[in-house]
């Protein structure tokens, strides 16, 4: 028997013409779009169609625009009566979650992350912060890493993605000198990533508050299915932690191997990443190879997981 879980991709994933085929074919996905383009007062179909890249890439457009992608596919997937008995996305992703698991409406939730990703490209300026990923080292030897590199600055680890990649940020500096001592303690690579910023880390902390403010005018609705959250690795116990989590989850690490062990230890056997990418189908097969993981980003992607499911 398949027992599902519905994870939802973070940012990065983003490229020009994702949702697309969605928005031509199926009405329900045409209509998150409709709605997303209405709550933003802009066009962000256009801009996940046929936007420039730089656009699209910048972290206050990048946020929404994944996440209407997210709920337009999510939306073709219920369609076809597919459903999950637990939710999580990465980071971002999570607050696709949220929308699946009926807490926020779509509305409020593209609001919201149009200034979360605001927030977090102010809060440390353009040429200060980096990211980097540490292929095939284990987490203490990543934090050793980064301590060792305290001298030079600020430098914690962002994302426990799967036992053989982790990220680490912080300022560049740091962040060099922890990657150097990365290698030294056996990893195979050390990659930088292109993002501006130094997500999920205490130097994002004052974007963290801001984007509190926002949350308290926000309603929320009672979780209608389980909901696993990136900074505690574990079930949201209720709703009324969830702004404290989602304040915390910006300059917190993401515990993604957590999430998806815990599901896995739960008796969830499949994985369907929604959501443009296939990252996060790439860590869950790294993190336990005998389960089944699929994905569904476009038409062909969606067909092939609907049979899979419904054993076609």
């Amino acid at each position: 028997m398949n027992r599902i879980a519905f994870i939802f991709s973070g940012q990065g994933a983003q490229y020009v013409g994702m949702g697309k085929e969605l928005y031509d074919n199926i009405k329900e996905s045409r209509e998150v779009f409709e709605a997303a383009d209405k709550a933003l007062g802009f066009s962000i179909s256009d801009l996940c169609f046929e936007g420039s890249k730089e656009e699209l890439d910048k972290t206050e457009n990048t946020q929404p625009a994944i996440v209407t992608t997210s709920i337009a596919l999510l939306k073709a997937l219920e369609k076809e009566g597919i459903k999950a008995e637990v939710t999580a996305g990465l980071s971002l992703g999570e607050y696709s979650a949220l929308v699946y698991s009926e807490v926020f409406n779509l509305e409020d939730a593209v609001r919201l992350v149009k200034r979360r990703g605001k927030f977090m490209q102010e809060e440390v300026p353009e040429g200060v912060g980096t990211m980097a990923a540490i292929l095939g080292l284990d987490r203490d030897a990543v934090q050793e890493a980064c301590n060792a590199a305290k001298a030079e600055g600020i430098v914690e680890v962002a994302n426990y993605n799967c036992p053989s990649q982790i990220v680490i940020a912080g300022e560049i500096k740091a962040v060099e000198a922890a990657c150097n001592k990365a290698k030294e303690l056996g990893a195979k690579r050390t990659m930088p990533l292109s993002v501006s910023a130094p997500f999920h880390t205490s130097m994002l902390k004052g974007a963290g508050e801001k984007l509190y403010k926002e949350l308290e005018n926000v309603h929320l609705k009672n979780i209608k299915v389980p909901v696993m959250t990136n900074v505690t690795g574990d079930y949201i116990n209720n709703k009324d932690e969830i702004k404290d989590l989602l304040k915390k989850q910006v300059a917190s690490s993401v515990l993604w191997e957590d999430i998806i062990k815990n599901m896995i230890k739960n008796g969830i056997n499949t994985f369907i990443e929604i959501g443009p990418g296939k990252a996060l189908s790439g860590f869950v097969k790294k993190i336990d190879r005998s389960v089944k993981v699929l994905n569904v980003e476009d038409l062909a992607s969606l067909k092939k997981t609907v049979e899979e499911i419904k054993g076609v």
